[in-house]
């Protein structure tokens, strides 16, 4: 599948922002990296057919079969090392709202997936290079379903038949593309307790029942750091925690 860079560059917000179009490859977030090692300005921008070694949450491969959206940025930027959380989160958000004003009820499932009808549509994965304390290079990939056989309990966008505008991959891509700007921008200008208001009015299990140590939970929102809000409530007390990416696994719950 030929990816048209004319076709991406026309609904770019910043069109001039270089882009390195590829057929086959390891990882975009690692052609990324040698990009920059090249030498490459800020931003570096990759997409590639397919992947054969593509990265996904906690080491595990990411399937990256052709017909498929796999995206990677390469940003400079200076943000606290401890927050390197915000990368991921300003990311999903902002993906996530662009292709809502496309017409697809995306949603967010913690910590870094996009869902539709409670499936799979996509991810995030983030890595970054630290220097004394400060996240200085940032790369953030991305993987969205577009016309790609995908594993329970997956699904692509051109699976789904209701009205919407996104008509091709290289659409796709550029509303992928604009929506990690508009969520860096918005994070930048608003911070990020604004930005995590924004995150949890689309974050798929607010209000849901989880088990924490055999006591059932309320979560009820995620944390600056990235992690989840869960509210426990015993007779005559009442606690929240914050649970780390990791920590719990919600999984889906259609097709779990």
């Amino acid at each position: 599948m030929n990816l048209d860079p004319r076709k991406i560059t026309a609904y770019l917000e910043h069109p001039c922002y270089p882009l390195h179009i590829f057929d086959t490859v390891t990882s975009t977030n690692q052609v990324v990296w040698d990009l920059l090692a090249e030498g490459k300005p800020f931003p570096v921008m990759a997409i590639a057919s397919q992947q054969t070694a593509g990265r996904g949450q906690w080491g595990r491969n990411w399937v990256s079969a052709v017909g498929g959206l796999y995206l990677s940025i390469g940003l400079n930027l200076e943000i606290v090392a401890e927050n390197a959380p915000h990368l991921t989160l300003f990311s999903a958000w902002g993906i996530a709202q662009n292709l809502r004003n496309y017409g697809l009820p995306v949603k967010l499932k913690w910590p870094n997936d996009l869902i539709l009808e409670m499936r799979k549509l996509g991810g995030i994965k983030s890595e970054t290079r630290v220097q004394r304390q400060m996240i200085t290079h940032c790369v953030i990939g991305v993987g969205i379903n577009w016309c790609n056989t995908v594993p329970d309990p997956g699904i692509a966008i051109q699976s789904y038949f209701e009205p919407h505008k996104i008509d091709s991959l290289e659409t796709l891509a550029a509303i992928t593309i604009n929506g990690v700007f508009q969520g860096y921008h918005y994070y930048l200008k608003n911070g990020v307790d604004n930005l995590l208001r924004n995150y949890v009015e689309i974050l798929d299990s607010v209000g849901r029942k989880v088990i924490i140590e055999g006591m059932t939970g309320t979560i009820v929102g995620v944390s600056p750091q990235g992690a989840l809000k869960v509210s426990l409530q015993a007779p005559g007390a009442k606690t929240t925690l914050t649970l780390p990416p990791g920590t719990l696994s919600l999984g889906y719950q259609q097709g779990e």
